[in-house]
């Protein structure tokens, strides 16, 4: 038997048939060879159905059997974790954050934060994060590579925080979404991602993957928190935005981008991108393109609640709480066509807006604007792991995953806000949390 009461504390018992009922304490990362995890529930989101009294073997980082526990040939050896009234499911992926931003500090606020305060600002960020359940996240823009460093720490064992795919500085017109348009014409300021010109936007996405990019994100339309900028307003060209699409797909990488207006989301669709950012203002033909295309929505519309409620005490401009006054409410309704009409749907926060940690809220507003409960849990599951071609190791519990799992107490499927509350967090193969259900 492996003895896990040396590793995370004396309110952790160890039994003699190996099975640990797991005390409320916080876990910084324990790993046993062999280890059992039993549950009232798991969520099988590949087939959309709840499996009772069920069990995951996880040997050292792979998930090598699941299921109900009295199918499996569960080894009398290993740790056992039993969490009892409680819903194991894959580890939570966010397809859209900005782990080194603070939504504490927009518009002239952000002005004043140096690159390497960023940088371990978004220390606290992982963490806050990894502990709320999301074992995957998308990190679409940074400025300064500050994402690729974090993710370079995290994988090196530095410091605790989700499975990063980084953009690196978004690609953007110049002075559209993506440009930093705060200061006056005497400061000479352009953002580290401005690229005019089909050439130009090549050049942008071989540097940032030269330096450690492993997503391509630009900004196809005007935005809400940029100065100066329509959100309705196409910036790249189609043909500036086929080039980007190509380099980045000739290189192996998906393409996210930002896009609020309805053309420049039906540009970048036939430009052949892996995912729209926020799409906030749909017609038919965008959600038919985007079927025929097979592309992906990720839609936050849980954001424009802190927006409008505590954006202007952050620092957000009076022009932007405009802005979102206007598309807040139309996003929420096309959230709910896009998924009627049957549009591929990833879960995207747009955490770094928002407080980071707080990205369950999300699930919640997904289910009351047209998902049902399943839907939004594969949204931020095998859908995310589809999108970043990554299904074939993450985003369900299956046999030869990788062991990404989590839990809630309770069935999050009878009450969403559960997923708000994520008691046991394993990446990995290692126990990172793990809260008495």
């Amino acid at each position: 038997m492996i003895d896990l009461a040396t590793k995370i504390g004396s309110r952790v018992a160890a039994f003699s048939t190996a099975a640990v009922a797991v005390a409320s304490l916080s876990i910084t990362a324990v790993v046993a060879d062999t280890i059992v995890l039993t549950a009232d529930r798991m969520i099988d989101v590949n087939n959309g159905r709840v499996i009772t009294q069920a069990a995951i073997v996880v040997n050292d980082n792979i998930i090598t059997a699941s299921g109900k526990a009295n199918t499996l040939n569960l080894p009398a050896d290993a740790t056992r974790v039993d969490l009892g009234d409680a819903t194991l499911m894959p580890g939570l992926m966010d397809m859209h954050v900005h782990l080194t931003s603070d939504a504490t500090q927009h518009g002239y606020k952000r002005l004043e934060v140096s690159l390497p305060r960023a940088t371990i600002t978004g220390v606290k960020h992982a963490k806050q994060t990894l502990e709320a359940g999301f074992t995957t996240v998308r990190n679409v823009g940074a400025p300064g590579f500050t994402d690729v460093a974090l993710k370079d720490a995290i994988n090196a064992g530095d410091i605790p925080g989700p499975r990063m795919f980084v953009a690196g500085p978004s690609l953007g017109v110049t002075g559209g979404h993506c440009d930093n348009n705060l200061l006056p014409f005497e400061y000479k300021h352009y953002s580290e991602g401005v690229a005019d010109g089909p050439w130009e936007v090549r050049k942008k996405v071989r540097r940032n993957i030269k330096y450690g990019a492993t997503v391509i994100k630009f900004c196809a339309t005007g935005g809400v928190l940029s100065k100066g900028t329509k959100v309705g307003a196409q910036q790249y060209s189609l043909e500036e935005m086929k080039a980007l699409v190509e380099e980045a797909h000739l290189r192996g990488l998906t393409v996210a981008t930002h896009a609020h207006g309805t053309s420049g989301i039906k540009d970048a669709i036939r430009a052949g991108v892996d995912s729209v950012e926020h799409v906030s203002l749909l017609d038919d033909e965008a959600i038919a393109l985007a079927k025929e295309h097979g592309t992906y929505f990720s839609m936050d519309i849980y954001v424009t609640e802190y927006i409008l409620g505590e954006g202007e005490k952050a620092g957000i401009l009076e022009e932007s709480l405009n802005k979102e006054r206007k598309v807040g409410k139309l996003q929420r309704e096309n959230f709910a066509k896009a998924v009627n009409a049957g549009v591929n749907m990833v879960f995207g926060s747009d955490a770094g807006v928002y407080p980071h940690g707080d990205n369950p809220k999300q699930f919640a507003r997904m289910v009351t604007f047209g998902m049902t409960p399943m839907q939004a849990i594969q949204a931020a599951t095998i859908n995310s792991a589809t999108l970043l071609k990554q299904s074939s190791t993450l985003g369900s519990l299956d046999e030869g995953k990788l062991a990404d799992i989590v839990a809630v107490p309770g069935n999050p499927l009878e009450d969403m806000s559960r997923m708000e509350d994520v008691h046991f967090v394993m990446k990995d193969g290692a126990i990172v949390k793990s809260l008495a259900m």
